[in-house]
């Protein structure tokens, strides 16, 4: 096999490329409705027992564009404990009082990326504190694994006189890491924070025997910085505006900023729009248009997404679609009184 096809499947992995196939960690449009995705110390923050799976398609029709696929599941940990309680009658009786500050997450991940093709796991362990009443301070932290594979006979790389790249490429890496999270949860703001792949782990591949490539037989994960906000305004007995900004930053990489808005009716029915800067994953990209919609029927919730691509690479794609569903288990009327303050 030509070295040159190996420096381009090594240049493909190498974090510091900045073309469409750096994208190391998933994109997603709708991460304000599972944050968790994004930051470990949201898991159980909300009282919720909730599963969610998320099917994305990035750049439709563009050949080795990203596909994500991804579930989890989030839940708090709570008891009952019964005290002594005095009535305004001067009567004690036994009241019972929910108590949990603990939080577990776990999510199963897969993604294609051009010839890459990585599955992975996130499993989360959360503290919930309440600093004054309707606000809590989450912190979050979860151990991480990818097995990243080249899908290198899709461009017929196999070649018996080349068992560097059969033996390593083909067989895949496990890159394993670890995450952290802070969240503050209002019943009017959000502010989160996270860093993903702290220790910016990496795994050898191959033995480095070639000169050429020994610049690139270590695959490393760059470190991956996320910060997002919110804000709801009631406008209405059942109509709320939450405008949202989420920062994404990573080494090497030029930071992307997401700027969006969703009108919220009843807790039913949620229609947003957000601007994504370009930067981030492609190079000279000027970020993407999007638009979601989102609906409720009880415990169930599905949403919608589609982006709209900024850059010359729309000329070769019909856009990008995200759908999300998910199964809430507990009172959203209660979602920021069903635990008892302690």
């Amino acid at each position: 096999m030509k070295v040159k096809k190996l420096i381009i499947i090594l240049l493909i992995i190498s974090p510091g490329m900045q073309d469409l196939f750096a994208q190391q960690m998933p994109l997603y449009s709708q991460y304000m409705y599972n944050k968790f995705l994004i930051n470990p110390s949201v898991a159980g923050s909300e009282g919720y027992t909730s599963f969610n799976v998320t099917a994305r398609e990035q750049w439709v029709g563009y050949a080795g564009a990203p596909r994500t696929y991804s579930l989890s599941y989030q839940t708090r940990f709570t008891k009952k404990k019964y005290a002594l309680r005095e009535n305004i009658f001067g009567k004690t009786r036994y009241r019972a009082k929910t108590e949990g500050r603990t939080g577990l997450g776990v999510g199963i991940y897969s993604d294609q990326n051009g010839l890459i093709q990585r599955t992975g796991f996130q499993v989360a362990y959360s503290y919930h504190i309440w600093v004054q009443d309707y606000t809590q301070l989450s912190l979050g932290l979860a151990a991480t694994g990818y097995h990243y594979i080249i899908k290198a006979d899709q461009e017929s790389f196999l070649d018996a006189s080349e068992p560097w790249l059969h033996d390593n490429l083909r067989k895949g890496i496990f890159v394993p890491d670890v995450n952290f999270g802070m969240y503050l949860l209002n019943d009017r703001y959000t502010l989160g924070f996270s860093a993903e792949s702290m220790f910016g782990a990496a795994a050898r591949i191959g033995d480095g025997v070639v000169d050429t490539l020994k610049a690139y037989d270590r695959f490393r994960m760059s470190r991956h910085y996320y910060a997002f906000g919110s804000y709801s305004f009631l406008t209405g007995r059942n109509l709320e505006i939450e405008p949202a900004v989420l920062f994404k930053i990573s080494e090497q990489i030029l930071p992307q900023v997401d700027l969006g808005v969703t009108f919220i009716y009843d807790q039913s029915f949620w229609l947003g729009a957000a601007y994504r800067t370009g930067g981030f994953y492609a190079r000279g990209s000027n970020g993407a248009i999007i638009g979601n919609v989102r609906f409720r029927w009880g415990n169930l919730y599905l949403g919608y997404s589609y982006d709209y691509t900024l850059s010359e690479i729309e000329r070769a794609t019909s856009g990008s679609h995200e759908i999300v569903l998910a199964l809430k288990l507990g009172s959203g009327n209660k979602k920021f009184r069903w635990l008892d303050r302690y």
